[in-house]
């Protein structure tokens, strides 16, 4: 008998106990032309019966082809895209949660991590599909975690996160336990190495603690930034890096020249996707690295506060040049304004948190900002308001930004 669909693989046909219908055809034709010879109905007769049988068993086989056809299961692996909740009501958030920025592209098609993490498909929230649509998101800032920094990680992925951010500096990240969280969800949630965007850092050794240096700080400049990537590799479980950041500006700009043409070389060999740096506040410096670089830098990460002017004169280059701004201490370096009753008054007509419309502000500005919360429900917050900016939910119109820009101390242009 046919196979009964469900246990057939997509697209076989079913052919079991169907005989050849063109010699089917054929062998009815010949009866039909013998019995014409002595039917009472004579030959035109019985060659209007003959057309009128063929009719009805091509109409039968029709039927039998559609059905059959319409019992096939669907293509393997479709599976339902996640949808956007409704935007709704966020609740208040009392405390300000530390970003995780640093203290000091759309990704490579790539196999998929360690061993032990299920292949799936690309998911509609994975970090490609954000990047390749022009999406805002936030990154997952993993700075002061210490020994909670697994668990954070992985809820931070559960909670939606695709981008994360640590950094090779033991004295403010444990980017080993990034790798170990990352790898956790990944299993848990059926996400691959790809659907995620890991960025790291090298940070000099006068960034480190002189107890817990993850390189030799005795070797040569461009030894220590080897050294550094390698460590990073092993600790984030990956054979590659999305995003390789230099944590800040070395003592000279040959010194910093250096560092990126270490930087341009796993580059080069396929071990990192892009290049970036952090801390830099000077336009001359950041102009210079940029002119003077093979690998152009695509990520700027700087504080967001009144103490650097908010970098308008950076922002303003990196917008013309195609280049990331991320923002950290986005919260923490702006409490006054945060905690203001017009800042709140806003907020609430928005349904969102003070925190939340700080957030929604600065990707309203095209930039991306750091989130280091630890707390569960923050973080749901956090994501539902992307959710509702990647939906295409505009939050702000213009003339509110400029308001908020206005509160915040931002200087005009």
């Amino acid at each position: 008998p046919p196979t009964p669909a469900r246990h057939r693989r997509p697209g076989a046909a079913t052919t079991a106990g169907r005989r050849n219908p063109s010699g089917f055809f054929a062998r009815m034709m010949v009866q039909m032309k013998a019995k014409a010879k002595t039917s009472f109905l004579g030959p035109a007769g019985a060659l209007a019966a003959l057309t009128g049988l063929f009719v009805v068993l091509a109409m039968c086989l029709l039927f039998r082809q559609i059905s059959t056809s319409g019992s096939s299961p669907p293509a393997p692996n479709q599976k339902g895209l996640r949808v956007a909740p409704d935007p709704g009501e966020i609740g208040a958030r009392a405390d300000h949660d530390a970003e995780g920025g640093g203290g000091v592209g759309a990704p490579p098609d790539r196999p998929d991590g360690p061993a032990g993490v299920p292949e799936a498909e690309a998911h509609v929230d994975s970090s490609a599909s954000i990047l390749e649509a022009q999406l805002p998101y936030l990154i997952y800032g993993t700075a002061w975690k210490k020994s909670r920094t697994a668990d954070l990680v992985s809820r931070a992925l559960s909670a939606g996160f695709r981008f994360v951010d640590t950094a090779c500096q033991p004295k403010h990240y444990d980017e080993k336990l990034v790798g170990e969280g990352w790898t956790s969800a990944a299993r848990e949630l059926g996400i691959r190495r790809d659907d995620l965007f890991l960025q790291t850092k090298f940070t000099a050794v006068r960034g480190q603690d002189p107890q817990t240096v993850p390189y030799d700080a005795g070797a040569t400049l461009e030894e220590q930034v080897r050294q550094s990537v390698r460590v990073s590799l092993r600790n984030l479980r990956t054979d590659y890096i999305d995003s390789l950041v230099l944590h800040s500006p070395m003592k000279t700009m040959e010194e910093t020249m250096t560092v990126w043409q270490v930087f341009e070389e796993f580059v080069a060999s396929g071990e990192v996707v892009q290049l970036g740096i952090s801390n830099c506040y000077d336009l001359r410096t950041f102009r210079a690295l940029y002119d003077r670089s093979e690998v152009k830098p695509k990520v700027l990460q700087n504080r967001f506060y009144a103490d650097s002017g908010f970098d308008v004169d950076l922002r303003e280059f990196c917008a013309a040049n195609g280049v990331t701004y991320q923002s950290f201490w986005t919260l923490s370096g702006n409490r006054r304004a945060l905690g203001s009753a017009e800042w709140k008054e806003v907020a609430a007509g928005k349904g969102l948190t003070p925190q939340t419309l700080m957030y929604a502000l600065v990707m309203t500005l095209g930039h991306t900002p750091l989130d280091g919360t630890t707390d569960a429900g923050h973080m749901e917050e956090d994501m539902e308001l992307m959710r509702r900016m990647q939906a295409g939910e505009r939050i702000l119109d213009w003339g509110e930004t400029e308001r908020l820009s206005r509160m915040l101390g931002i200087p005009d242009r």
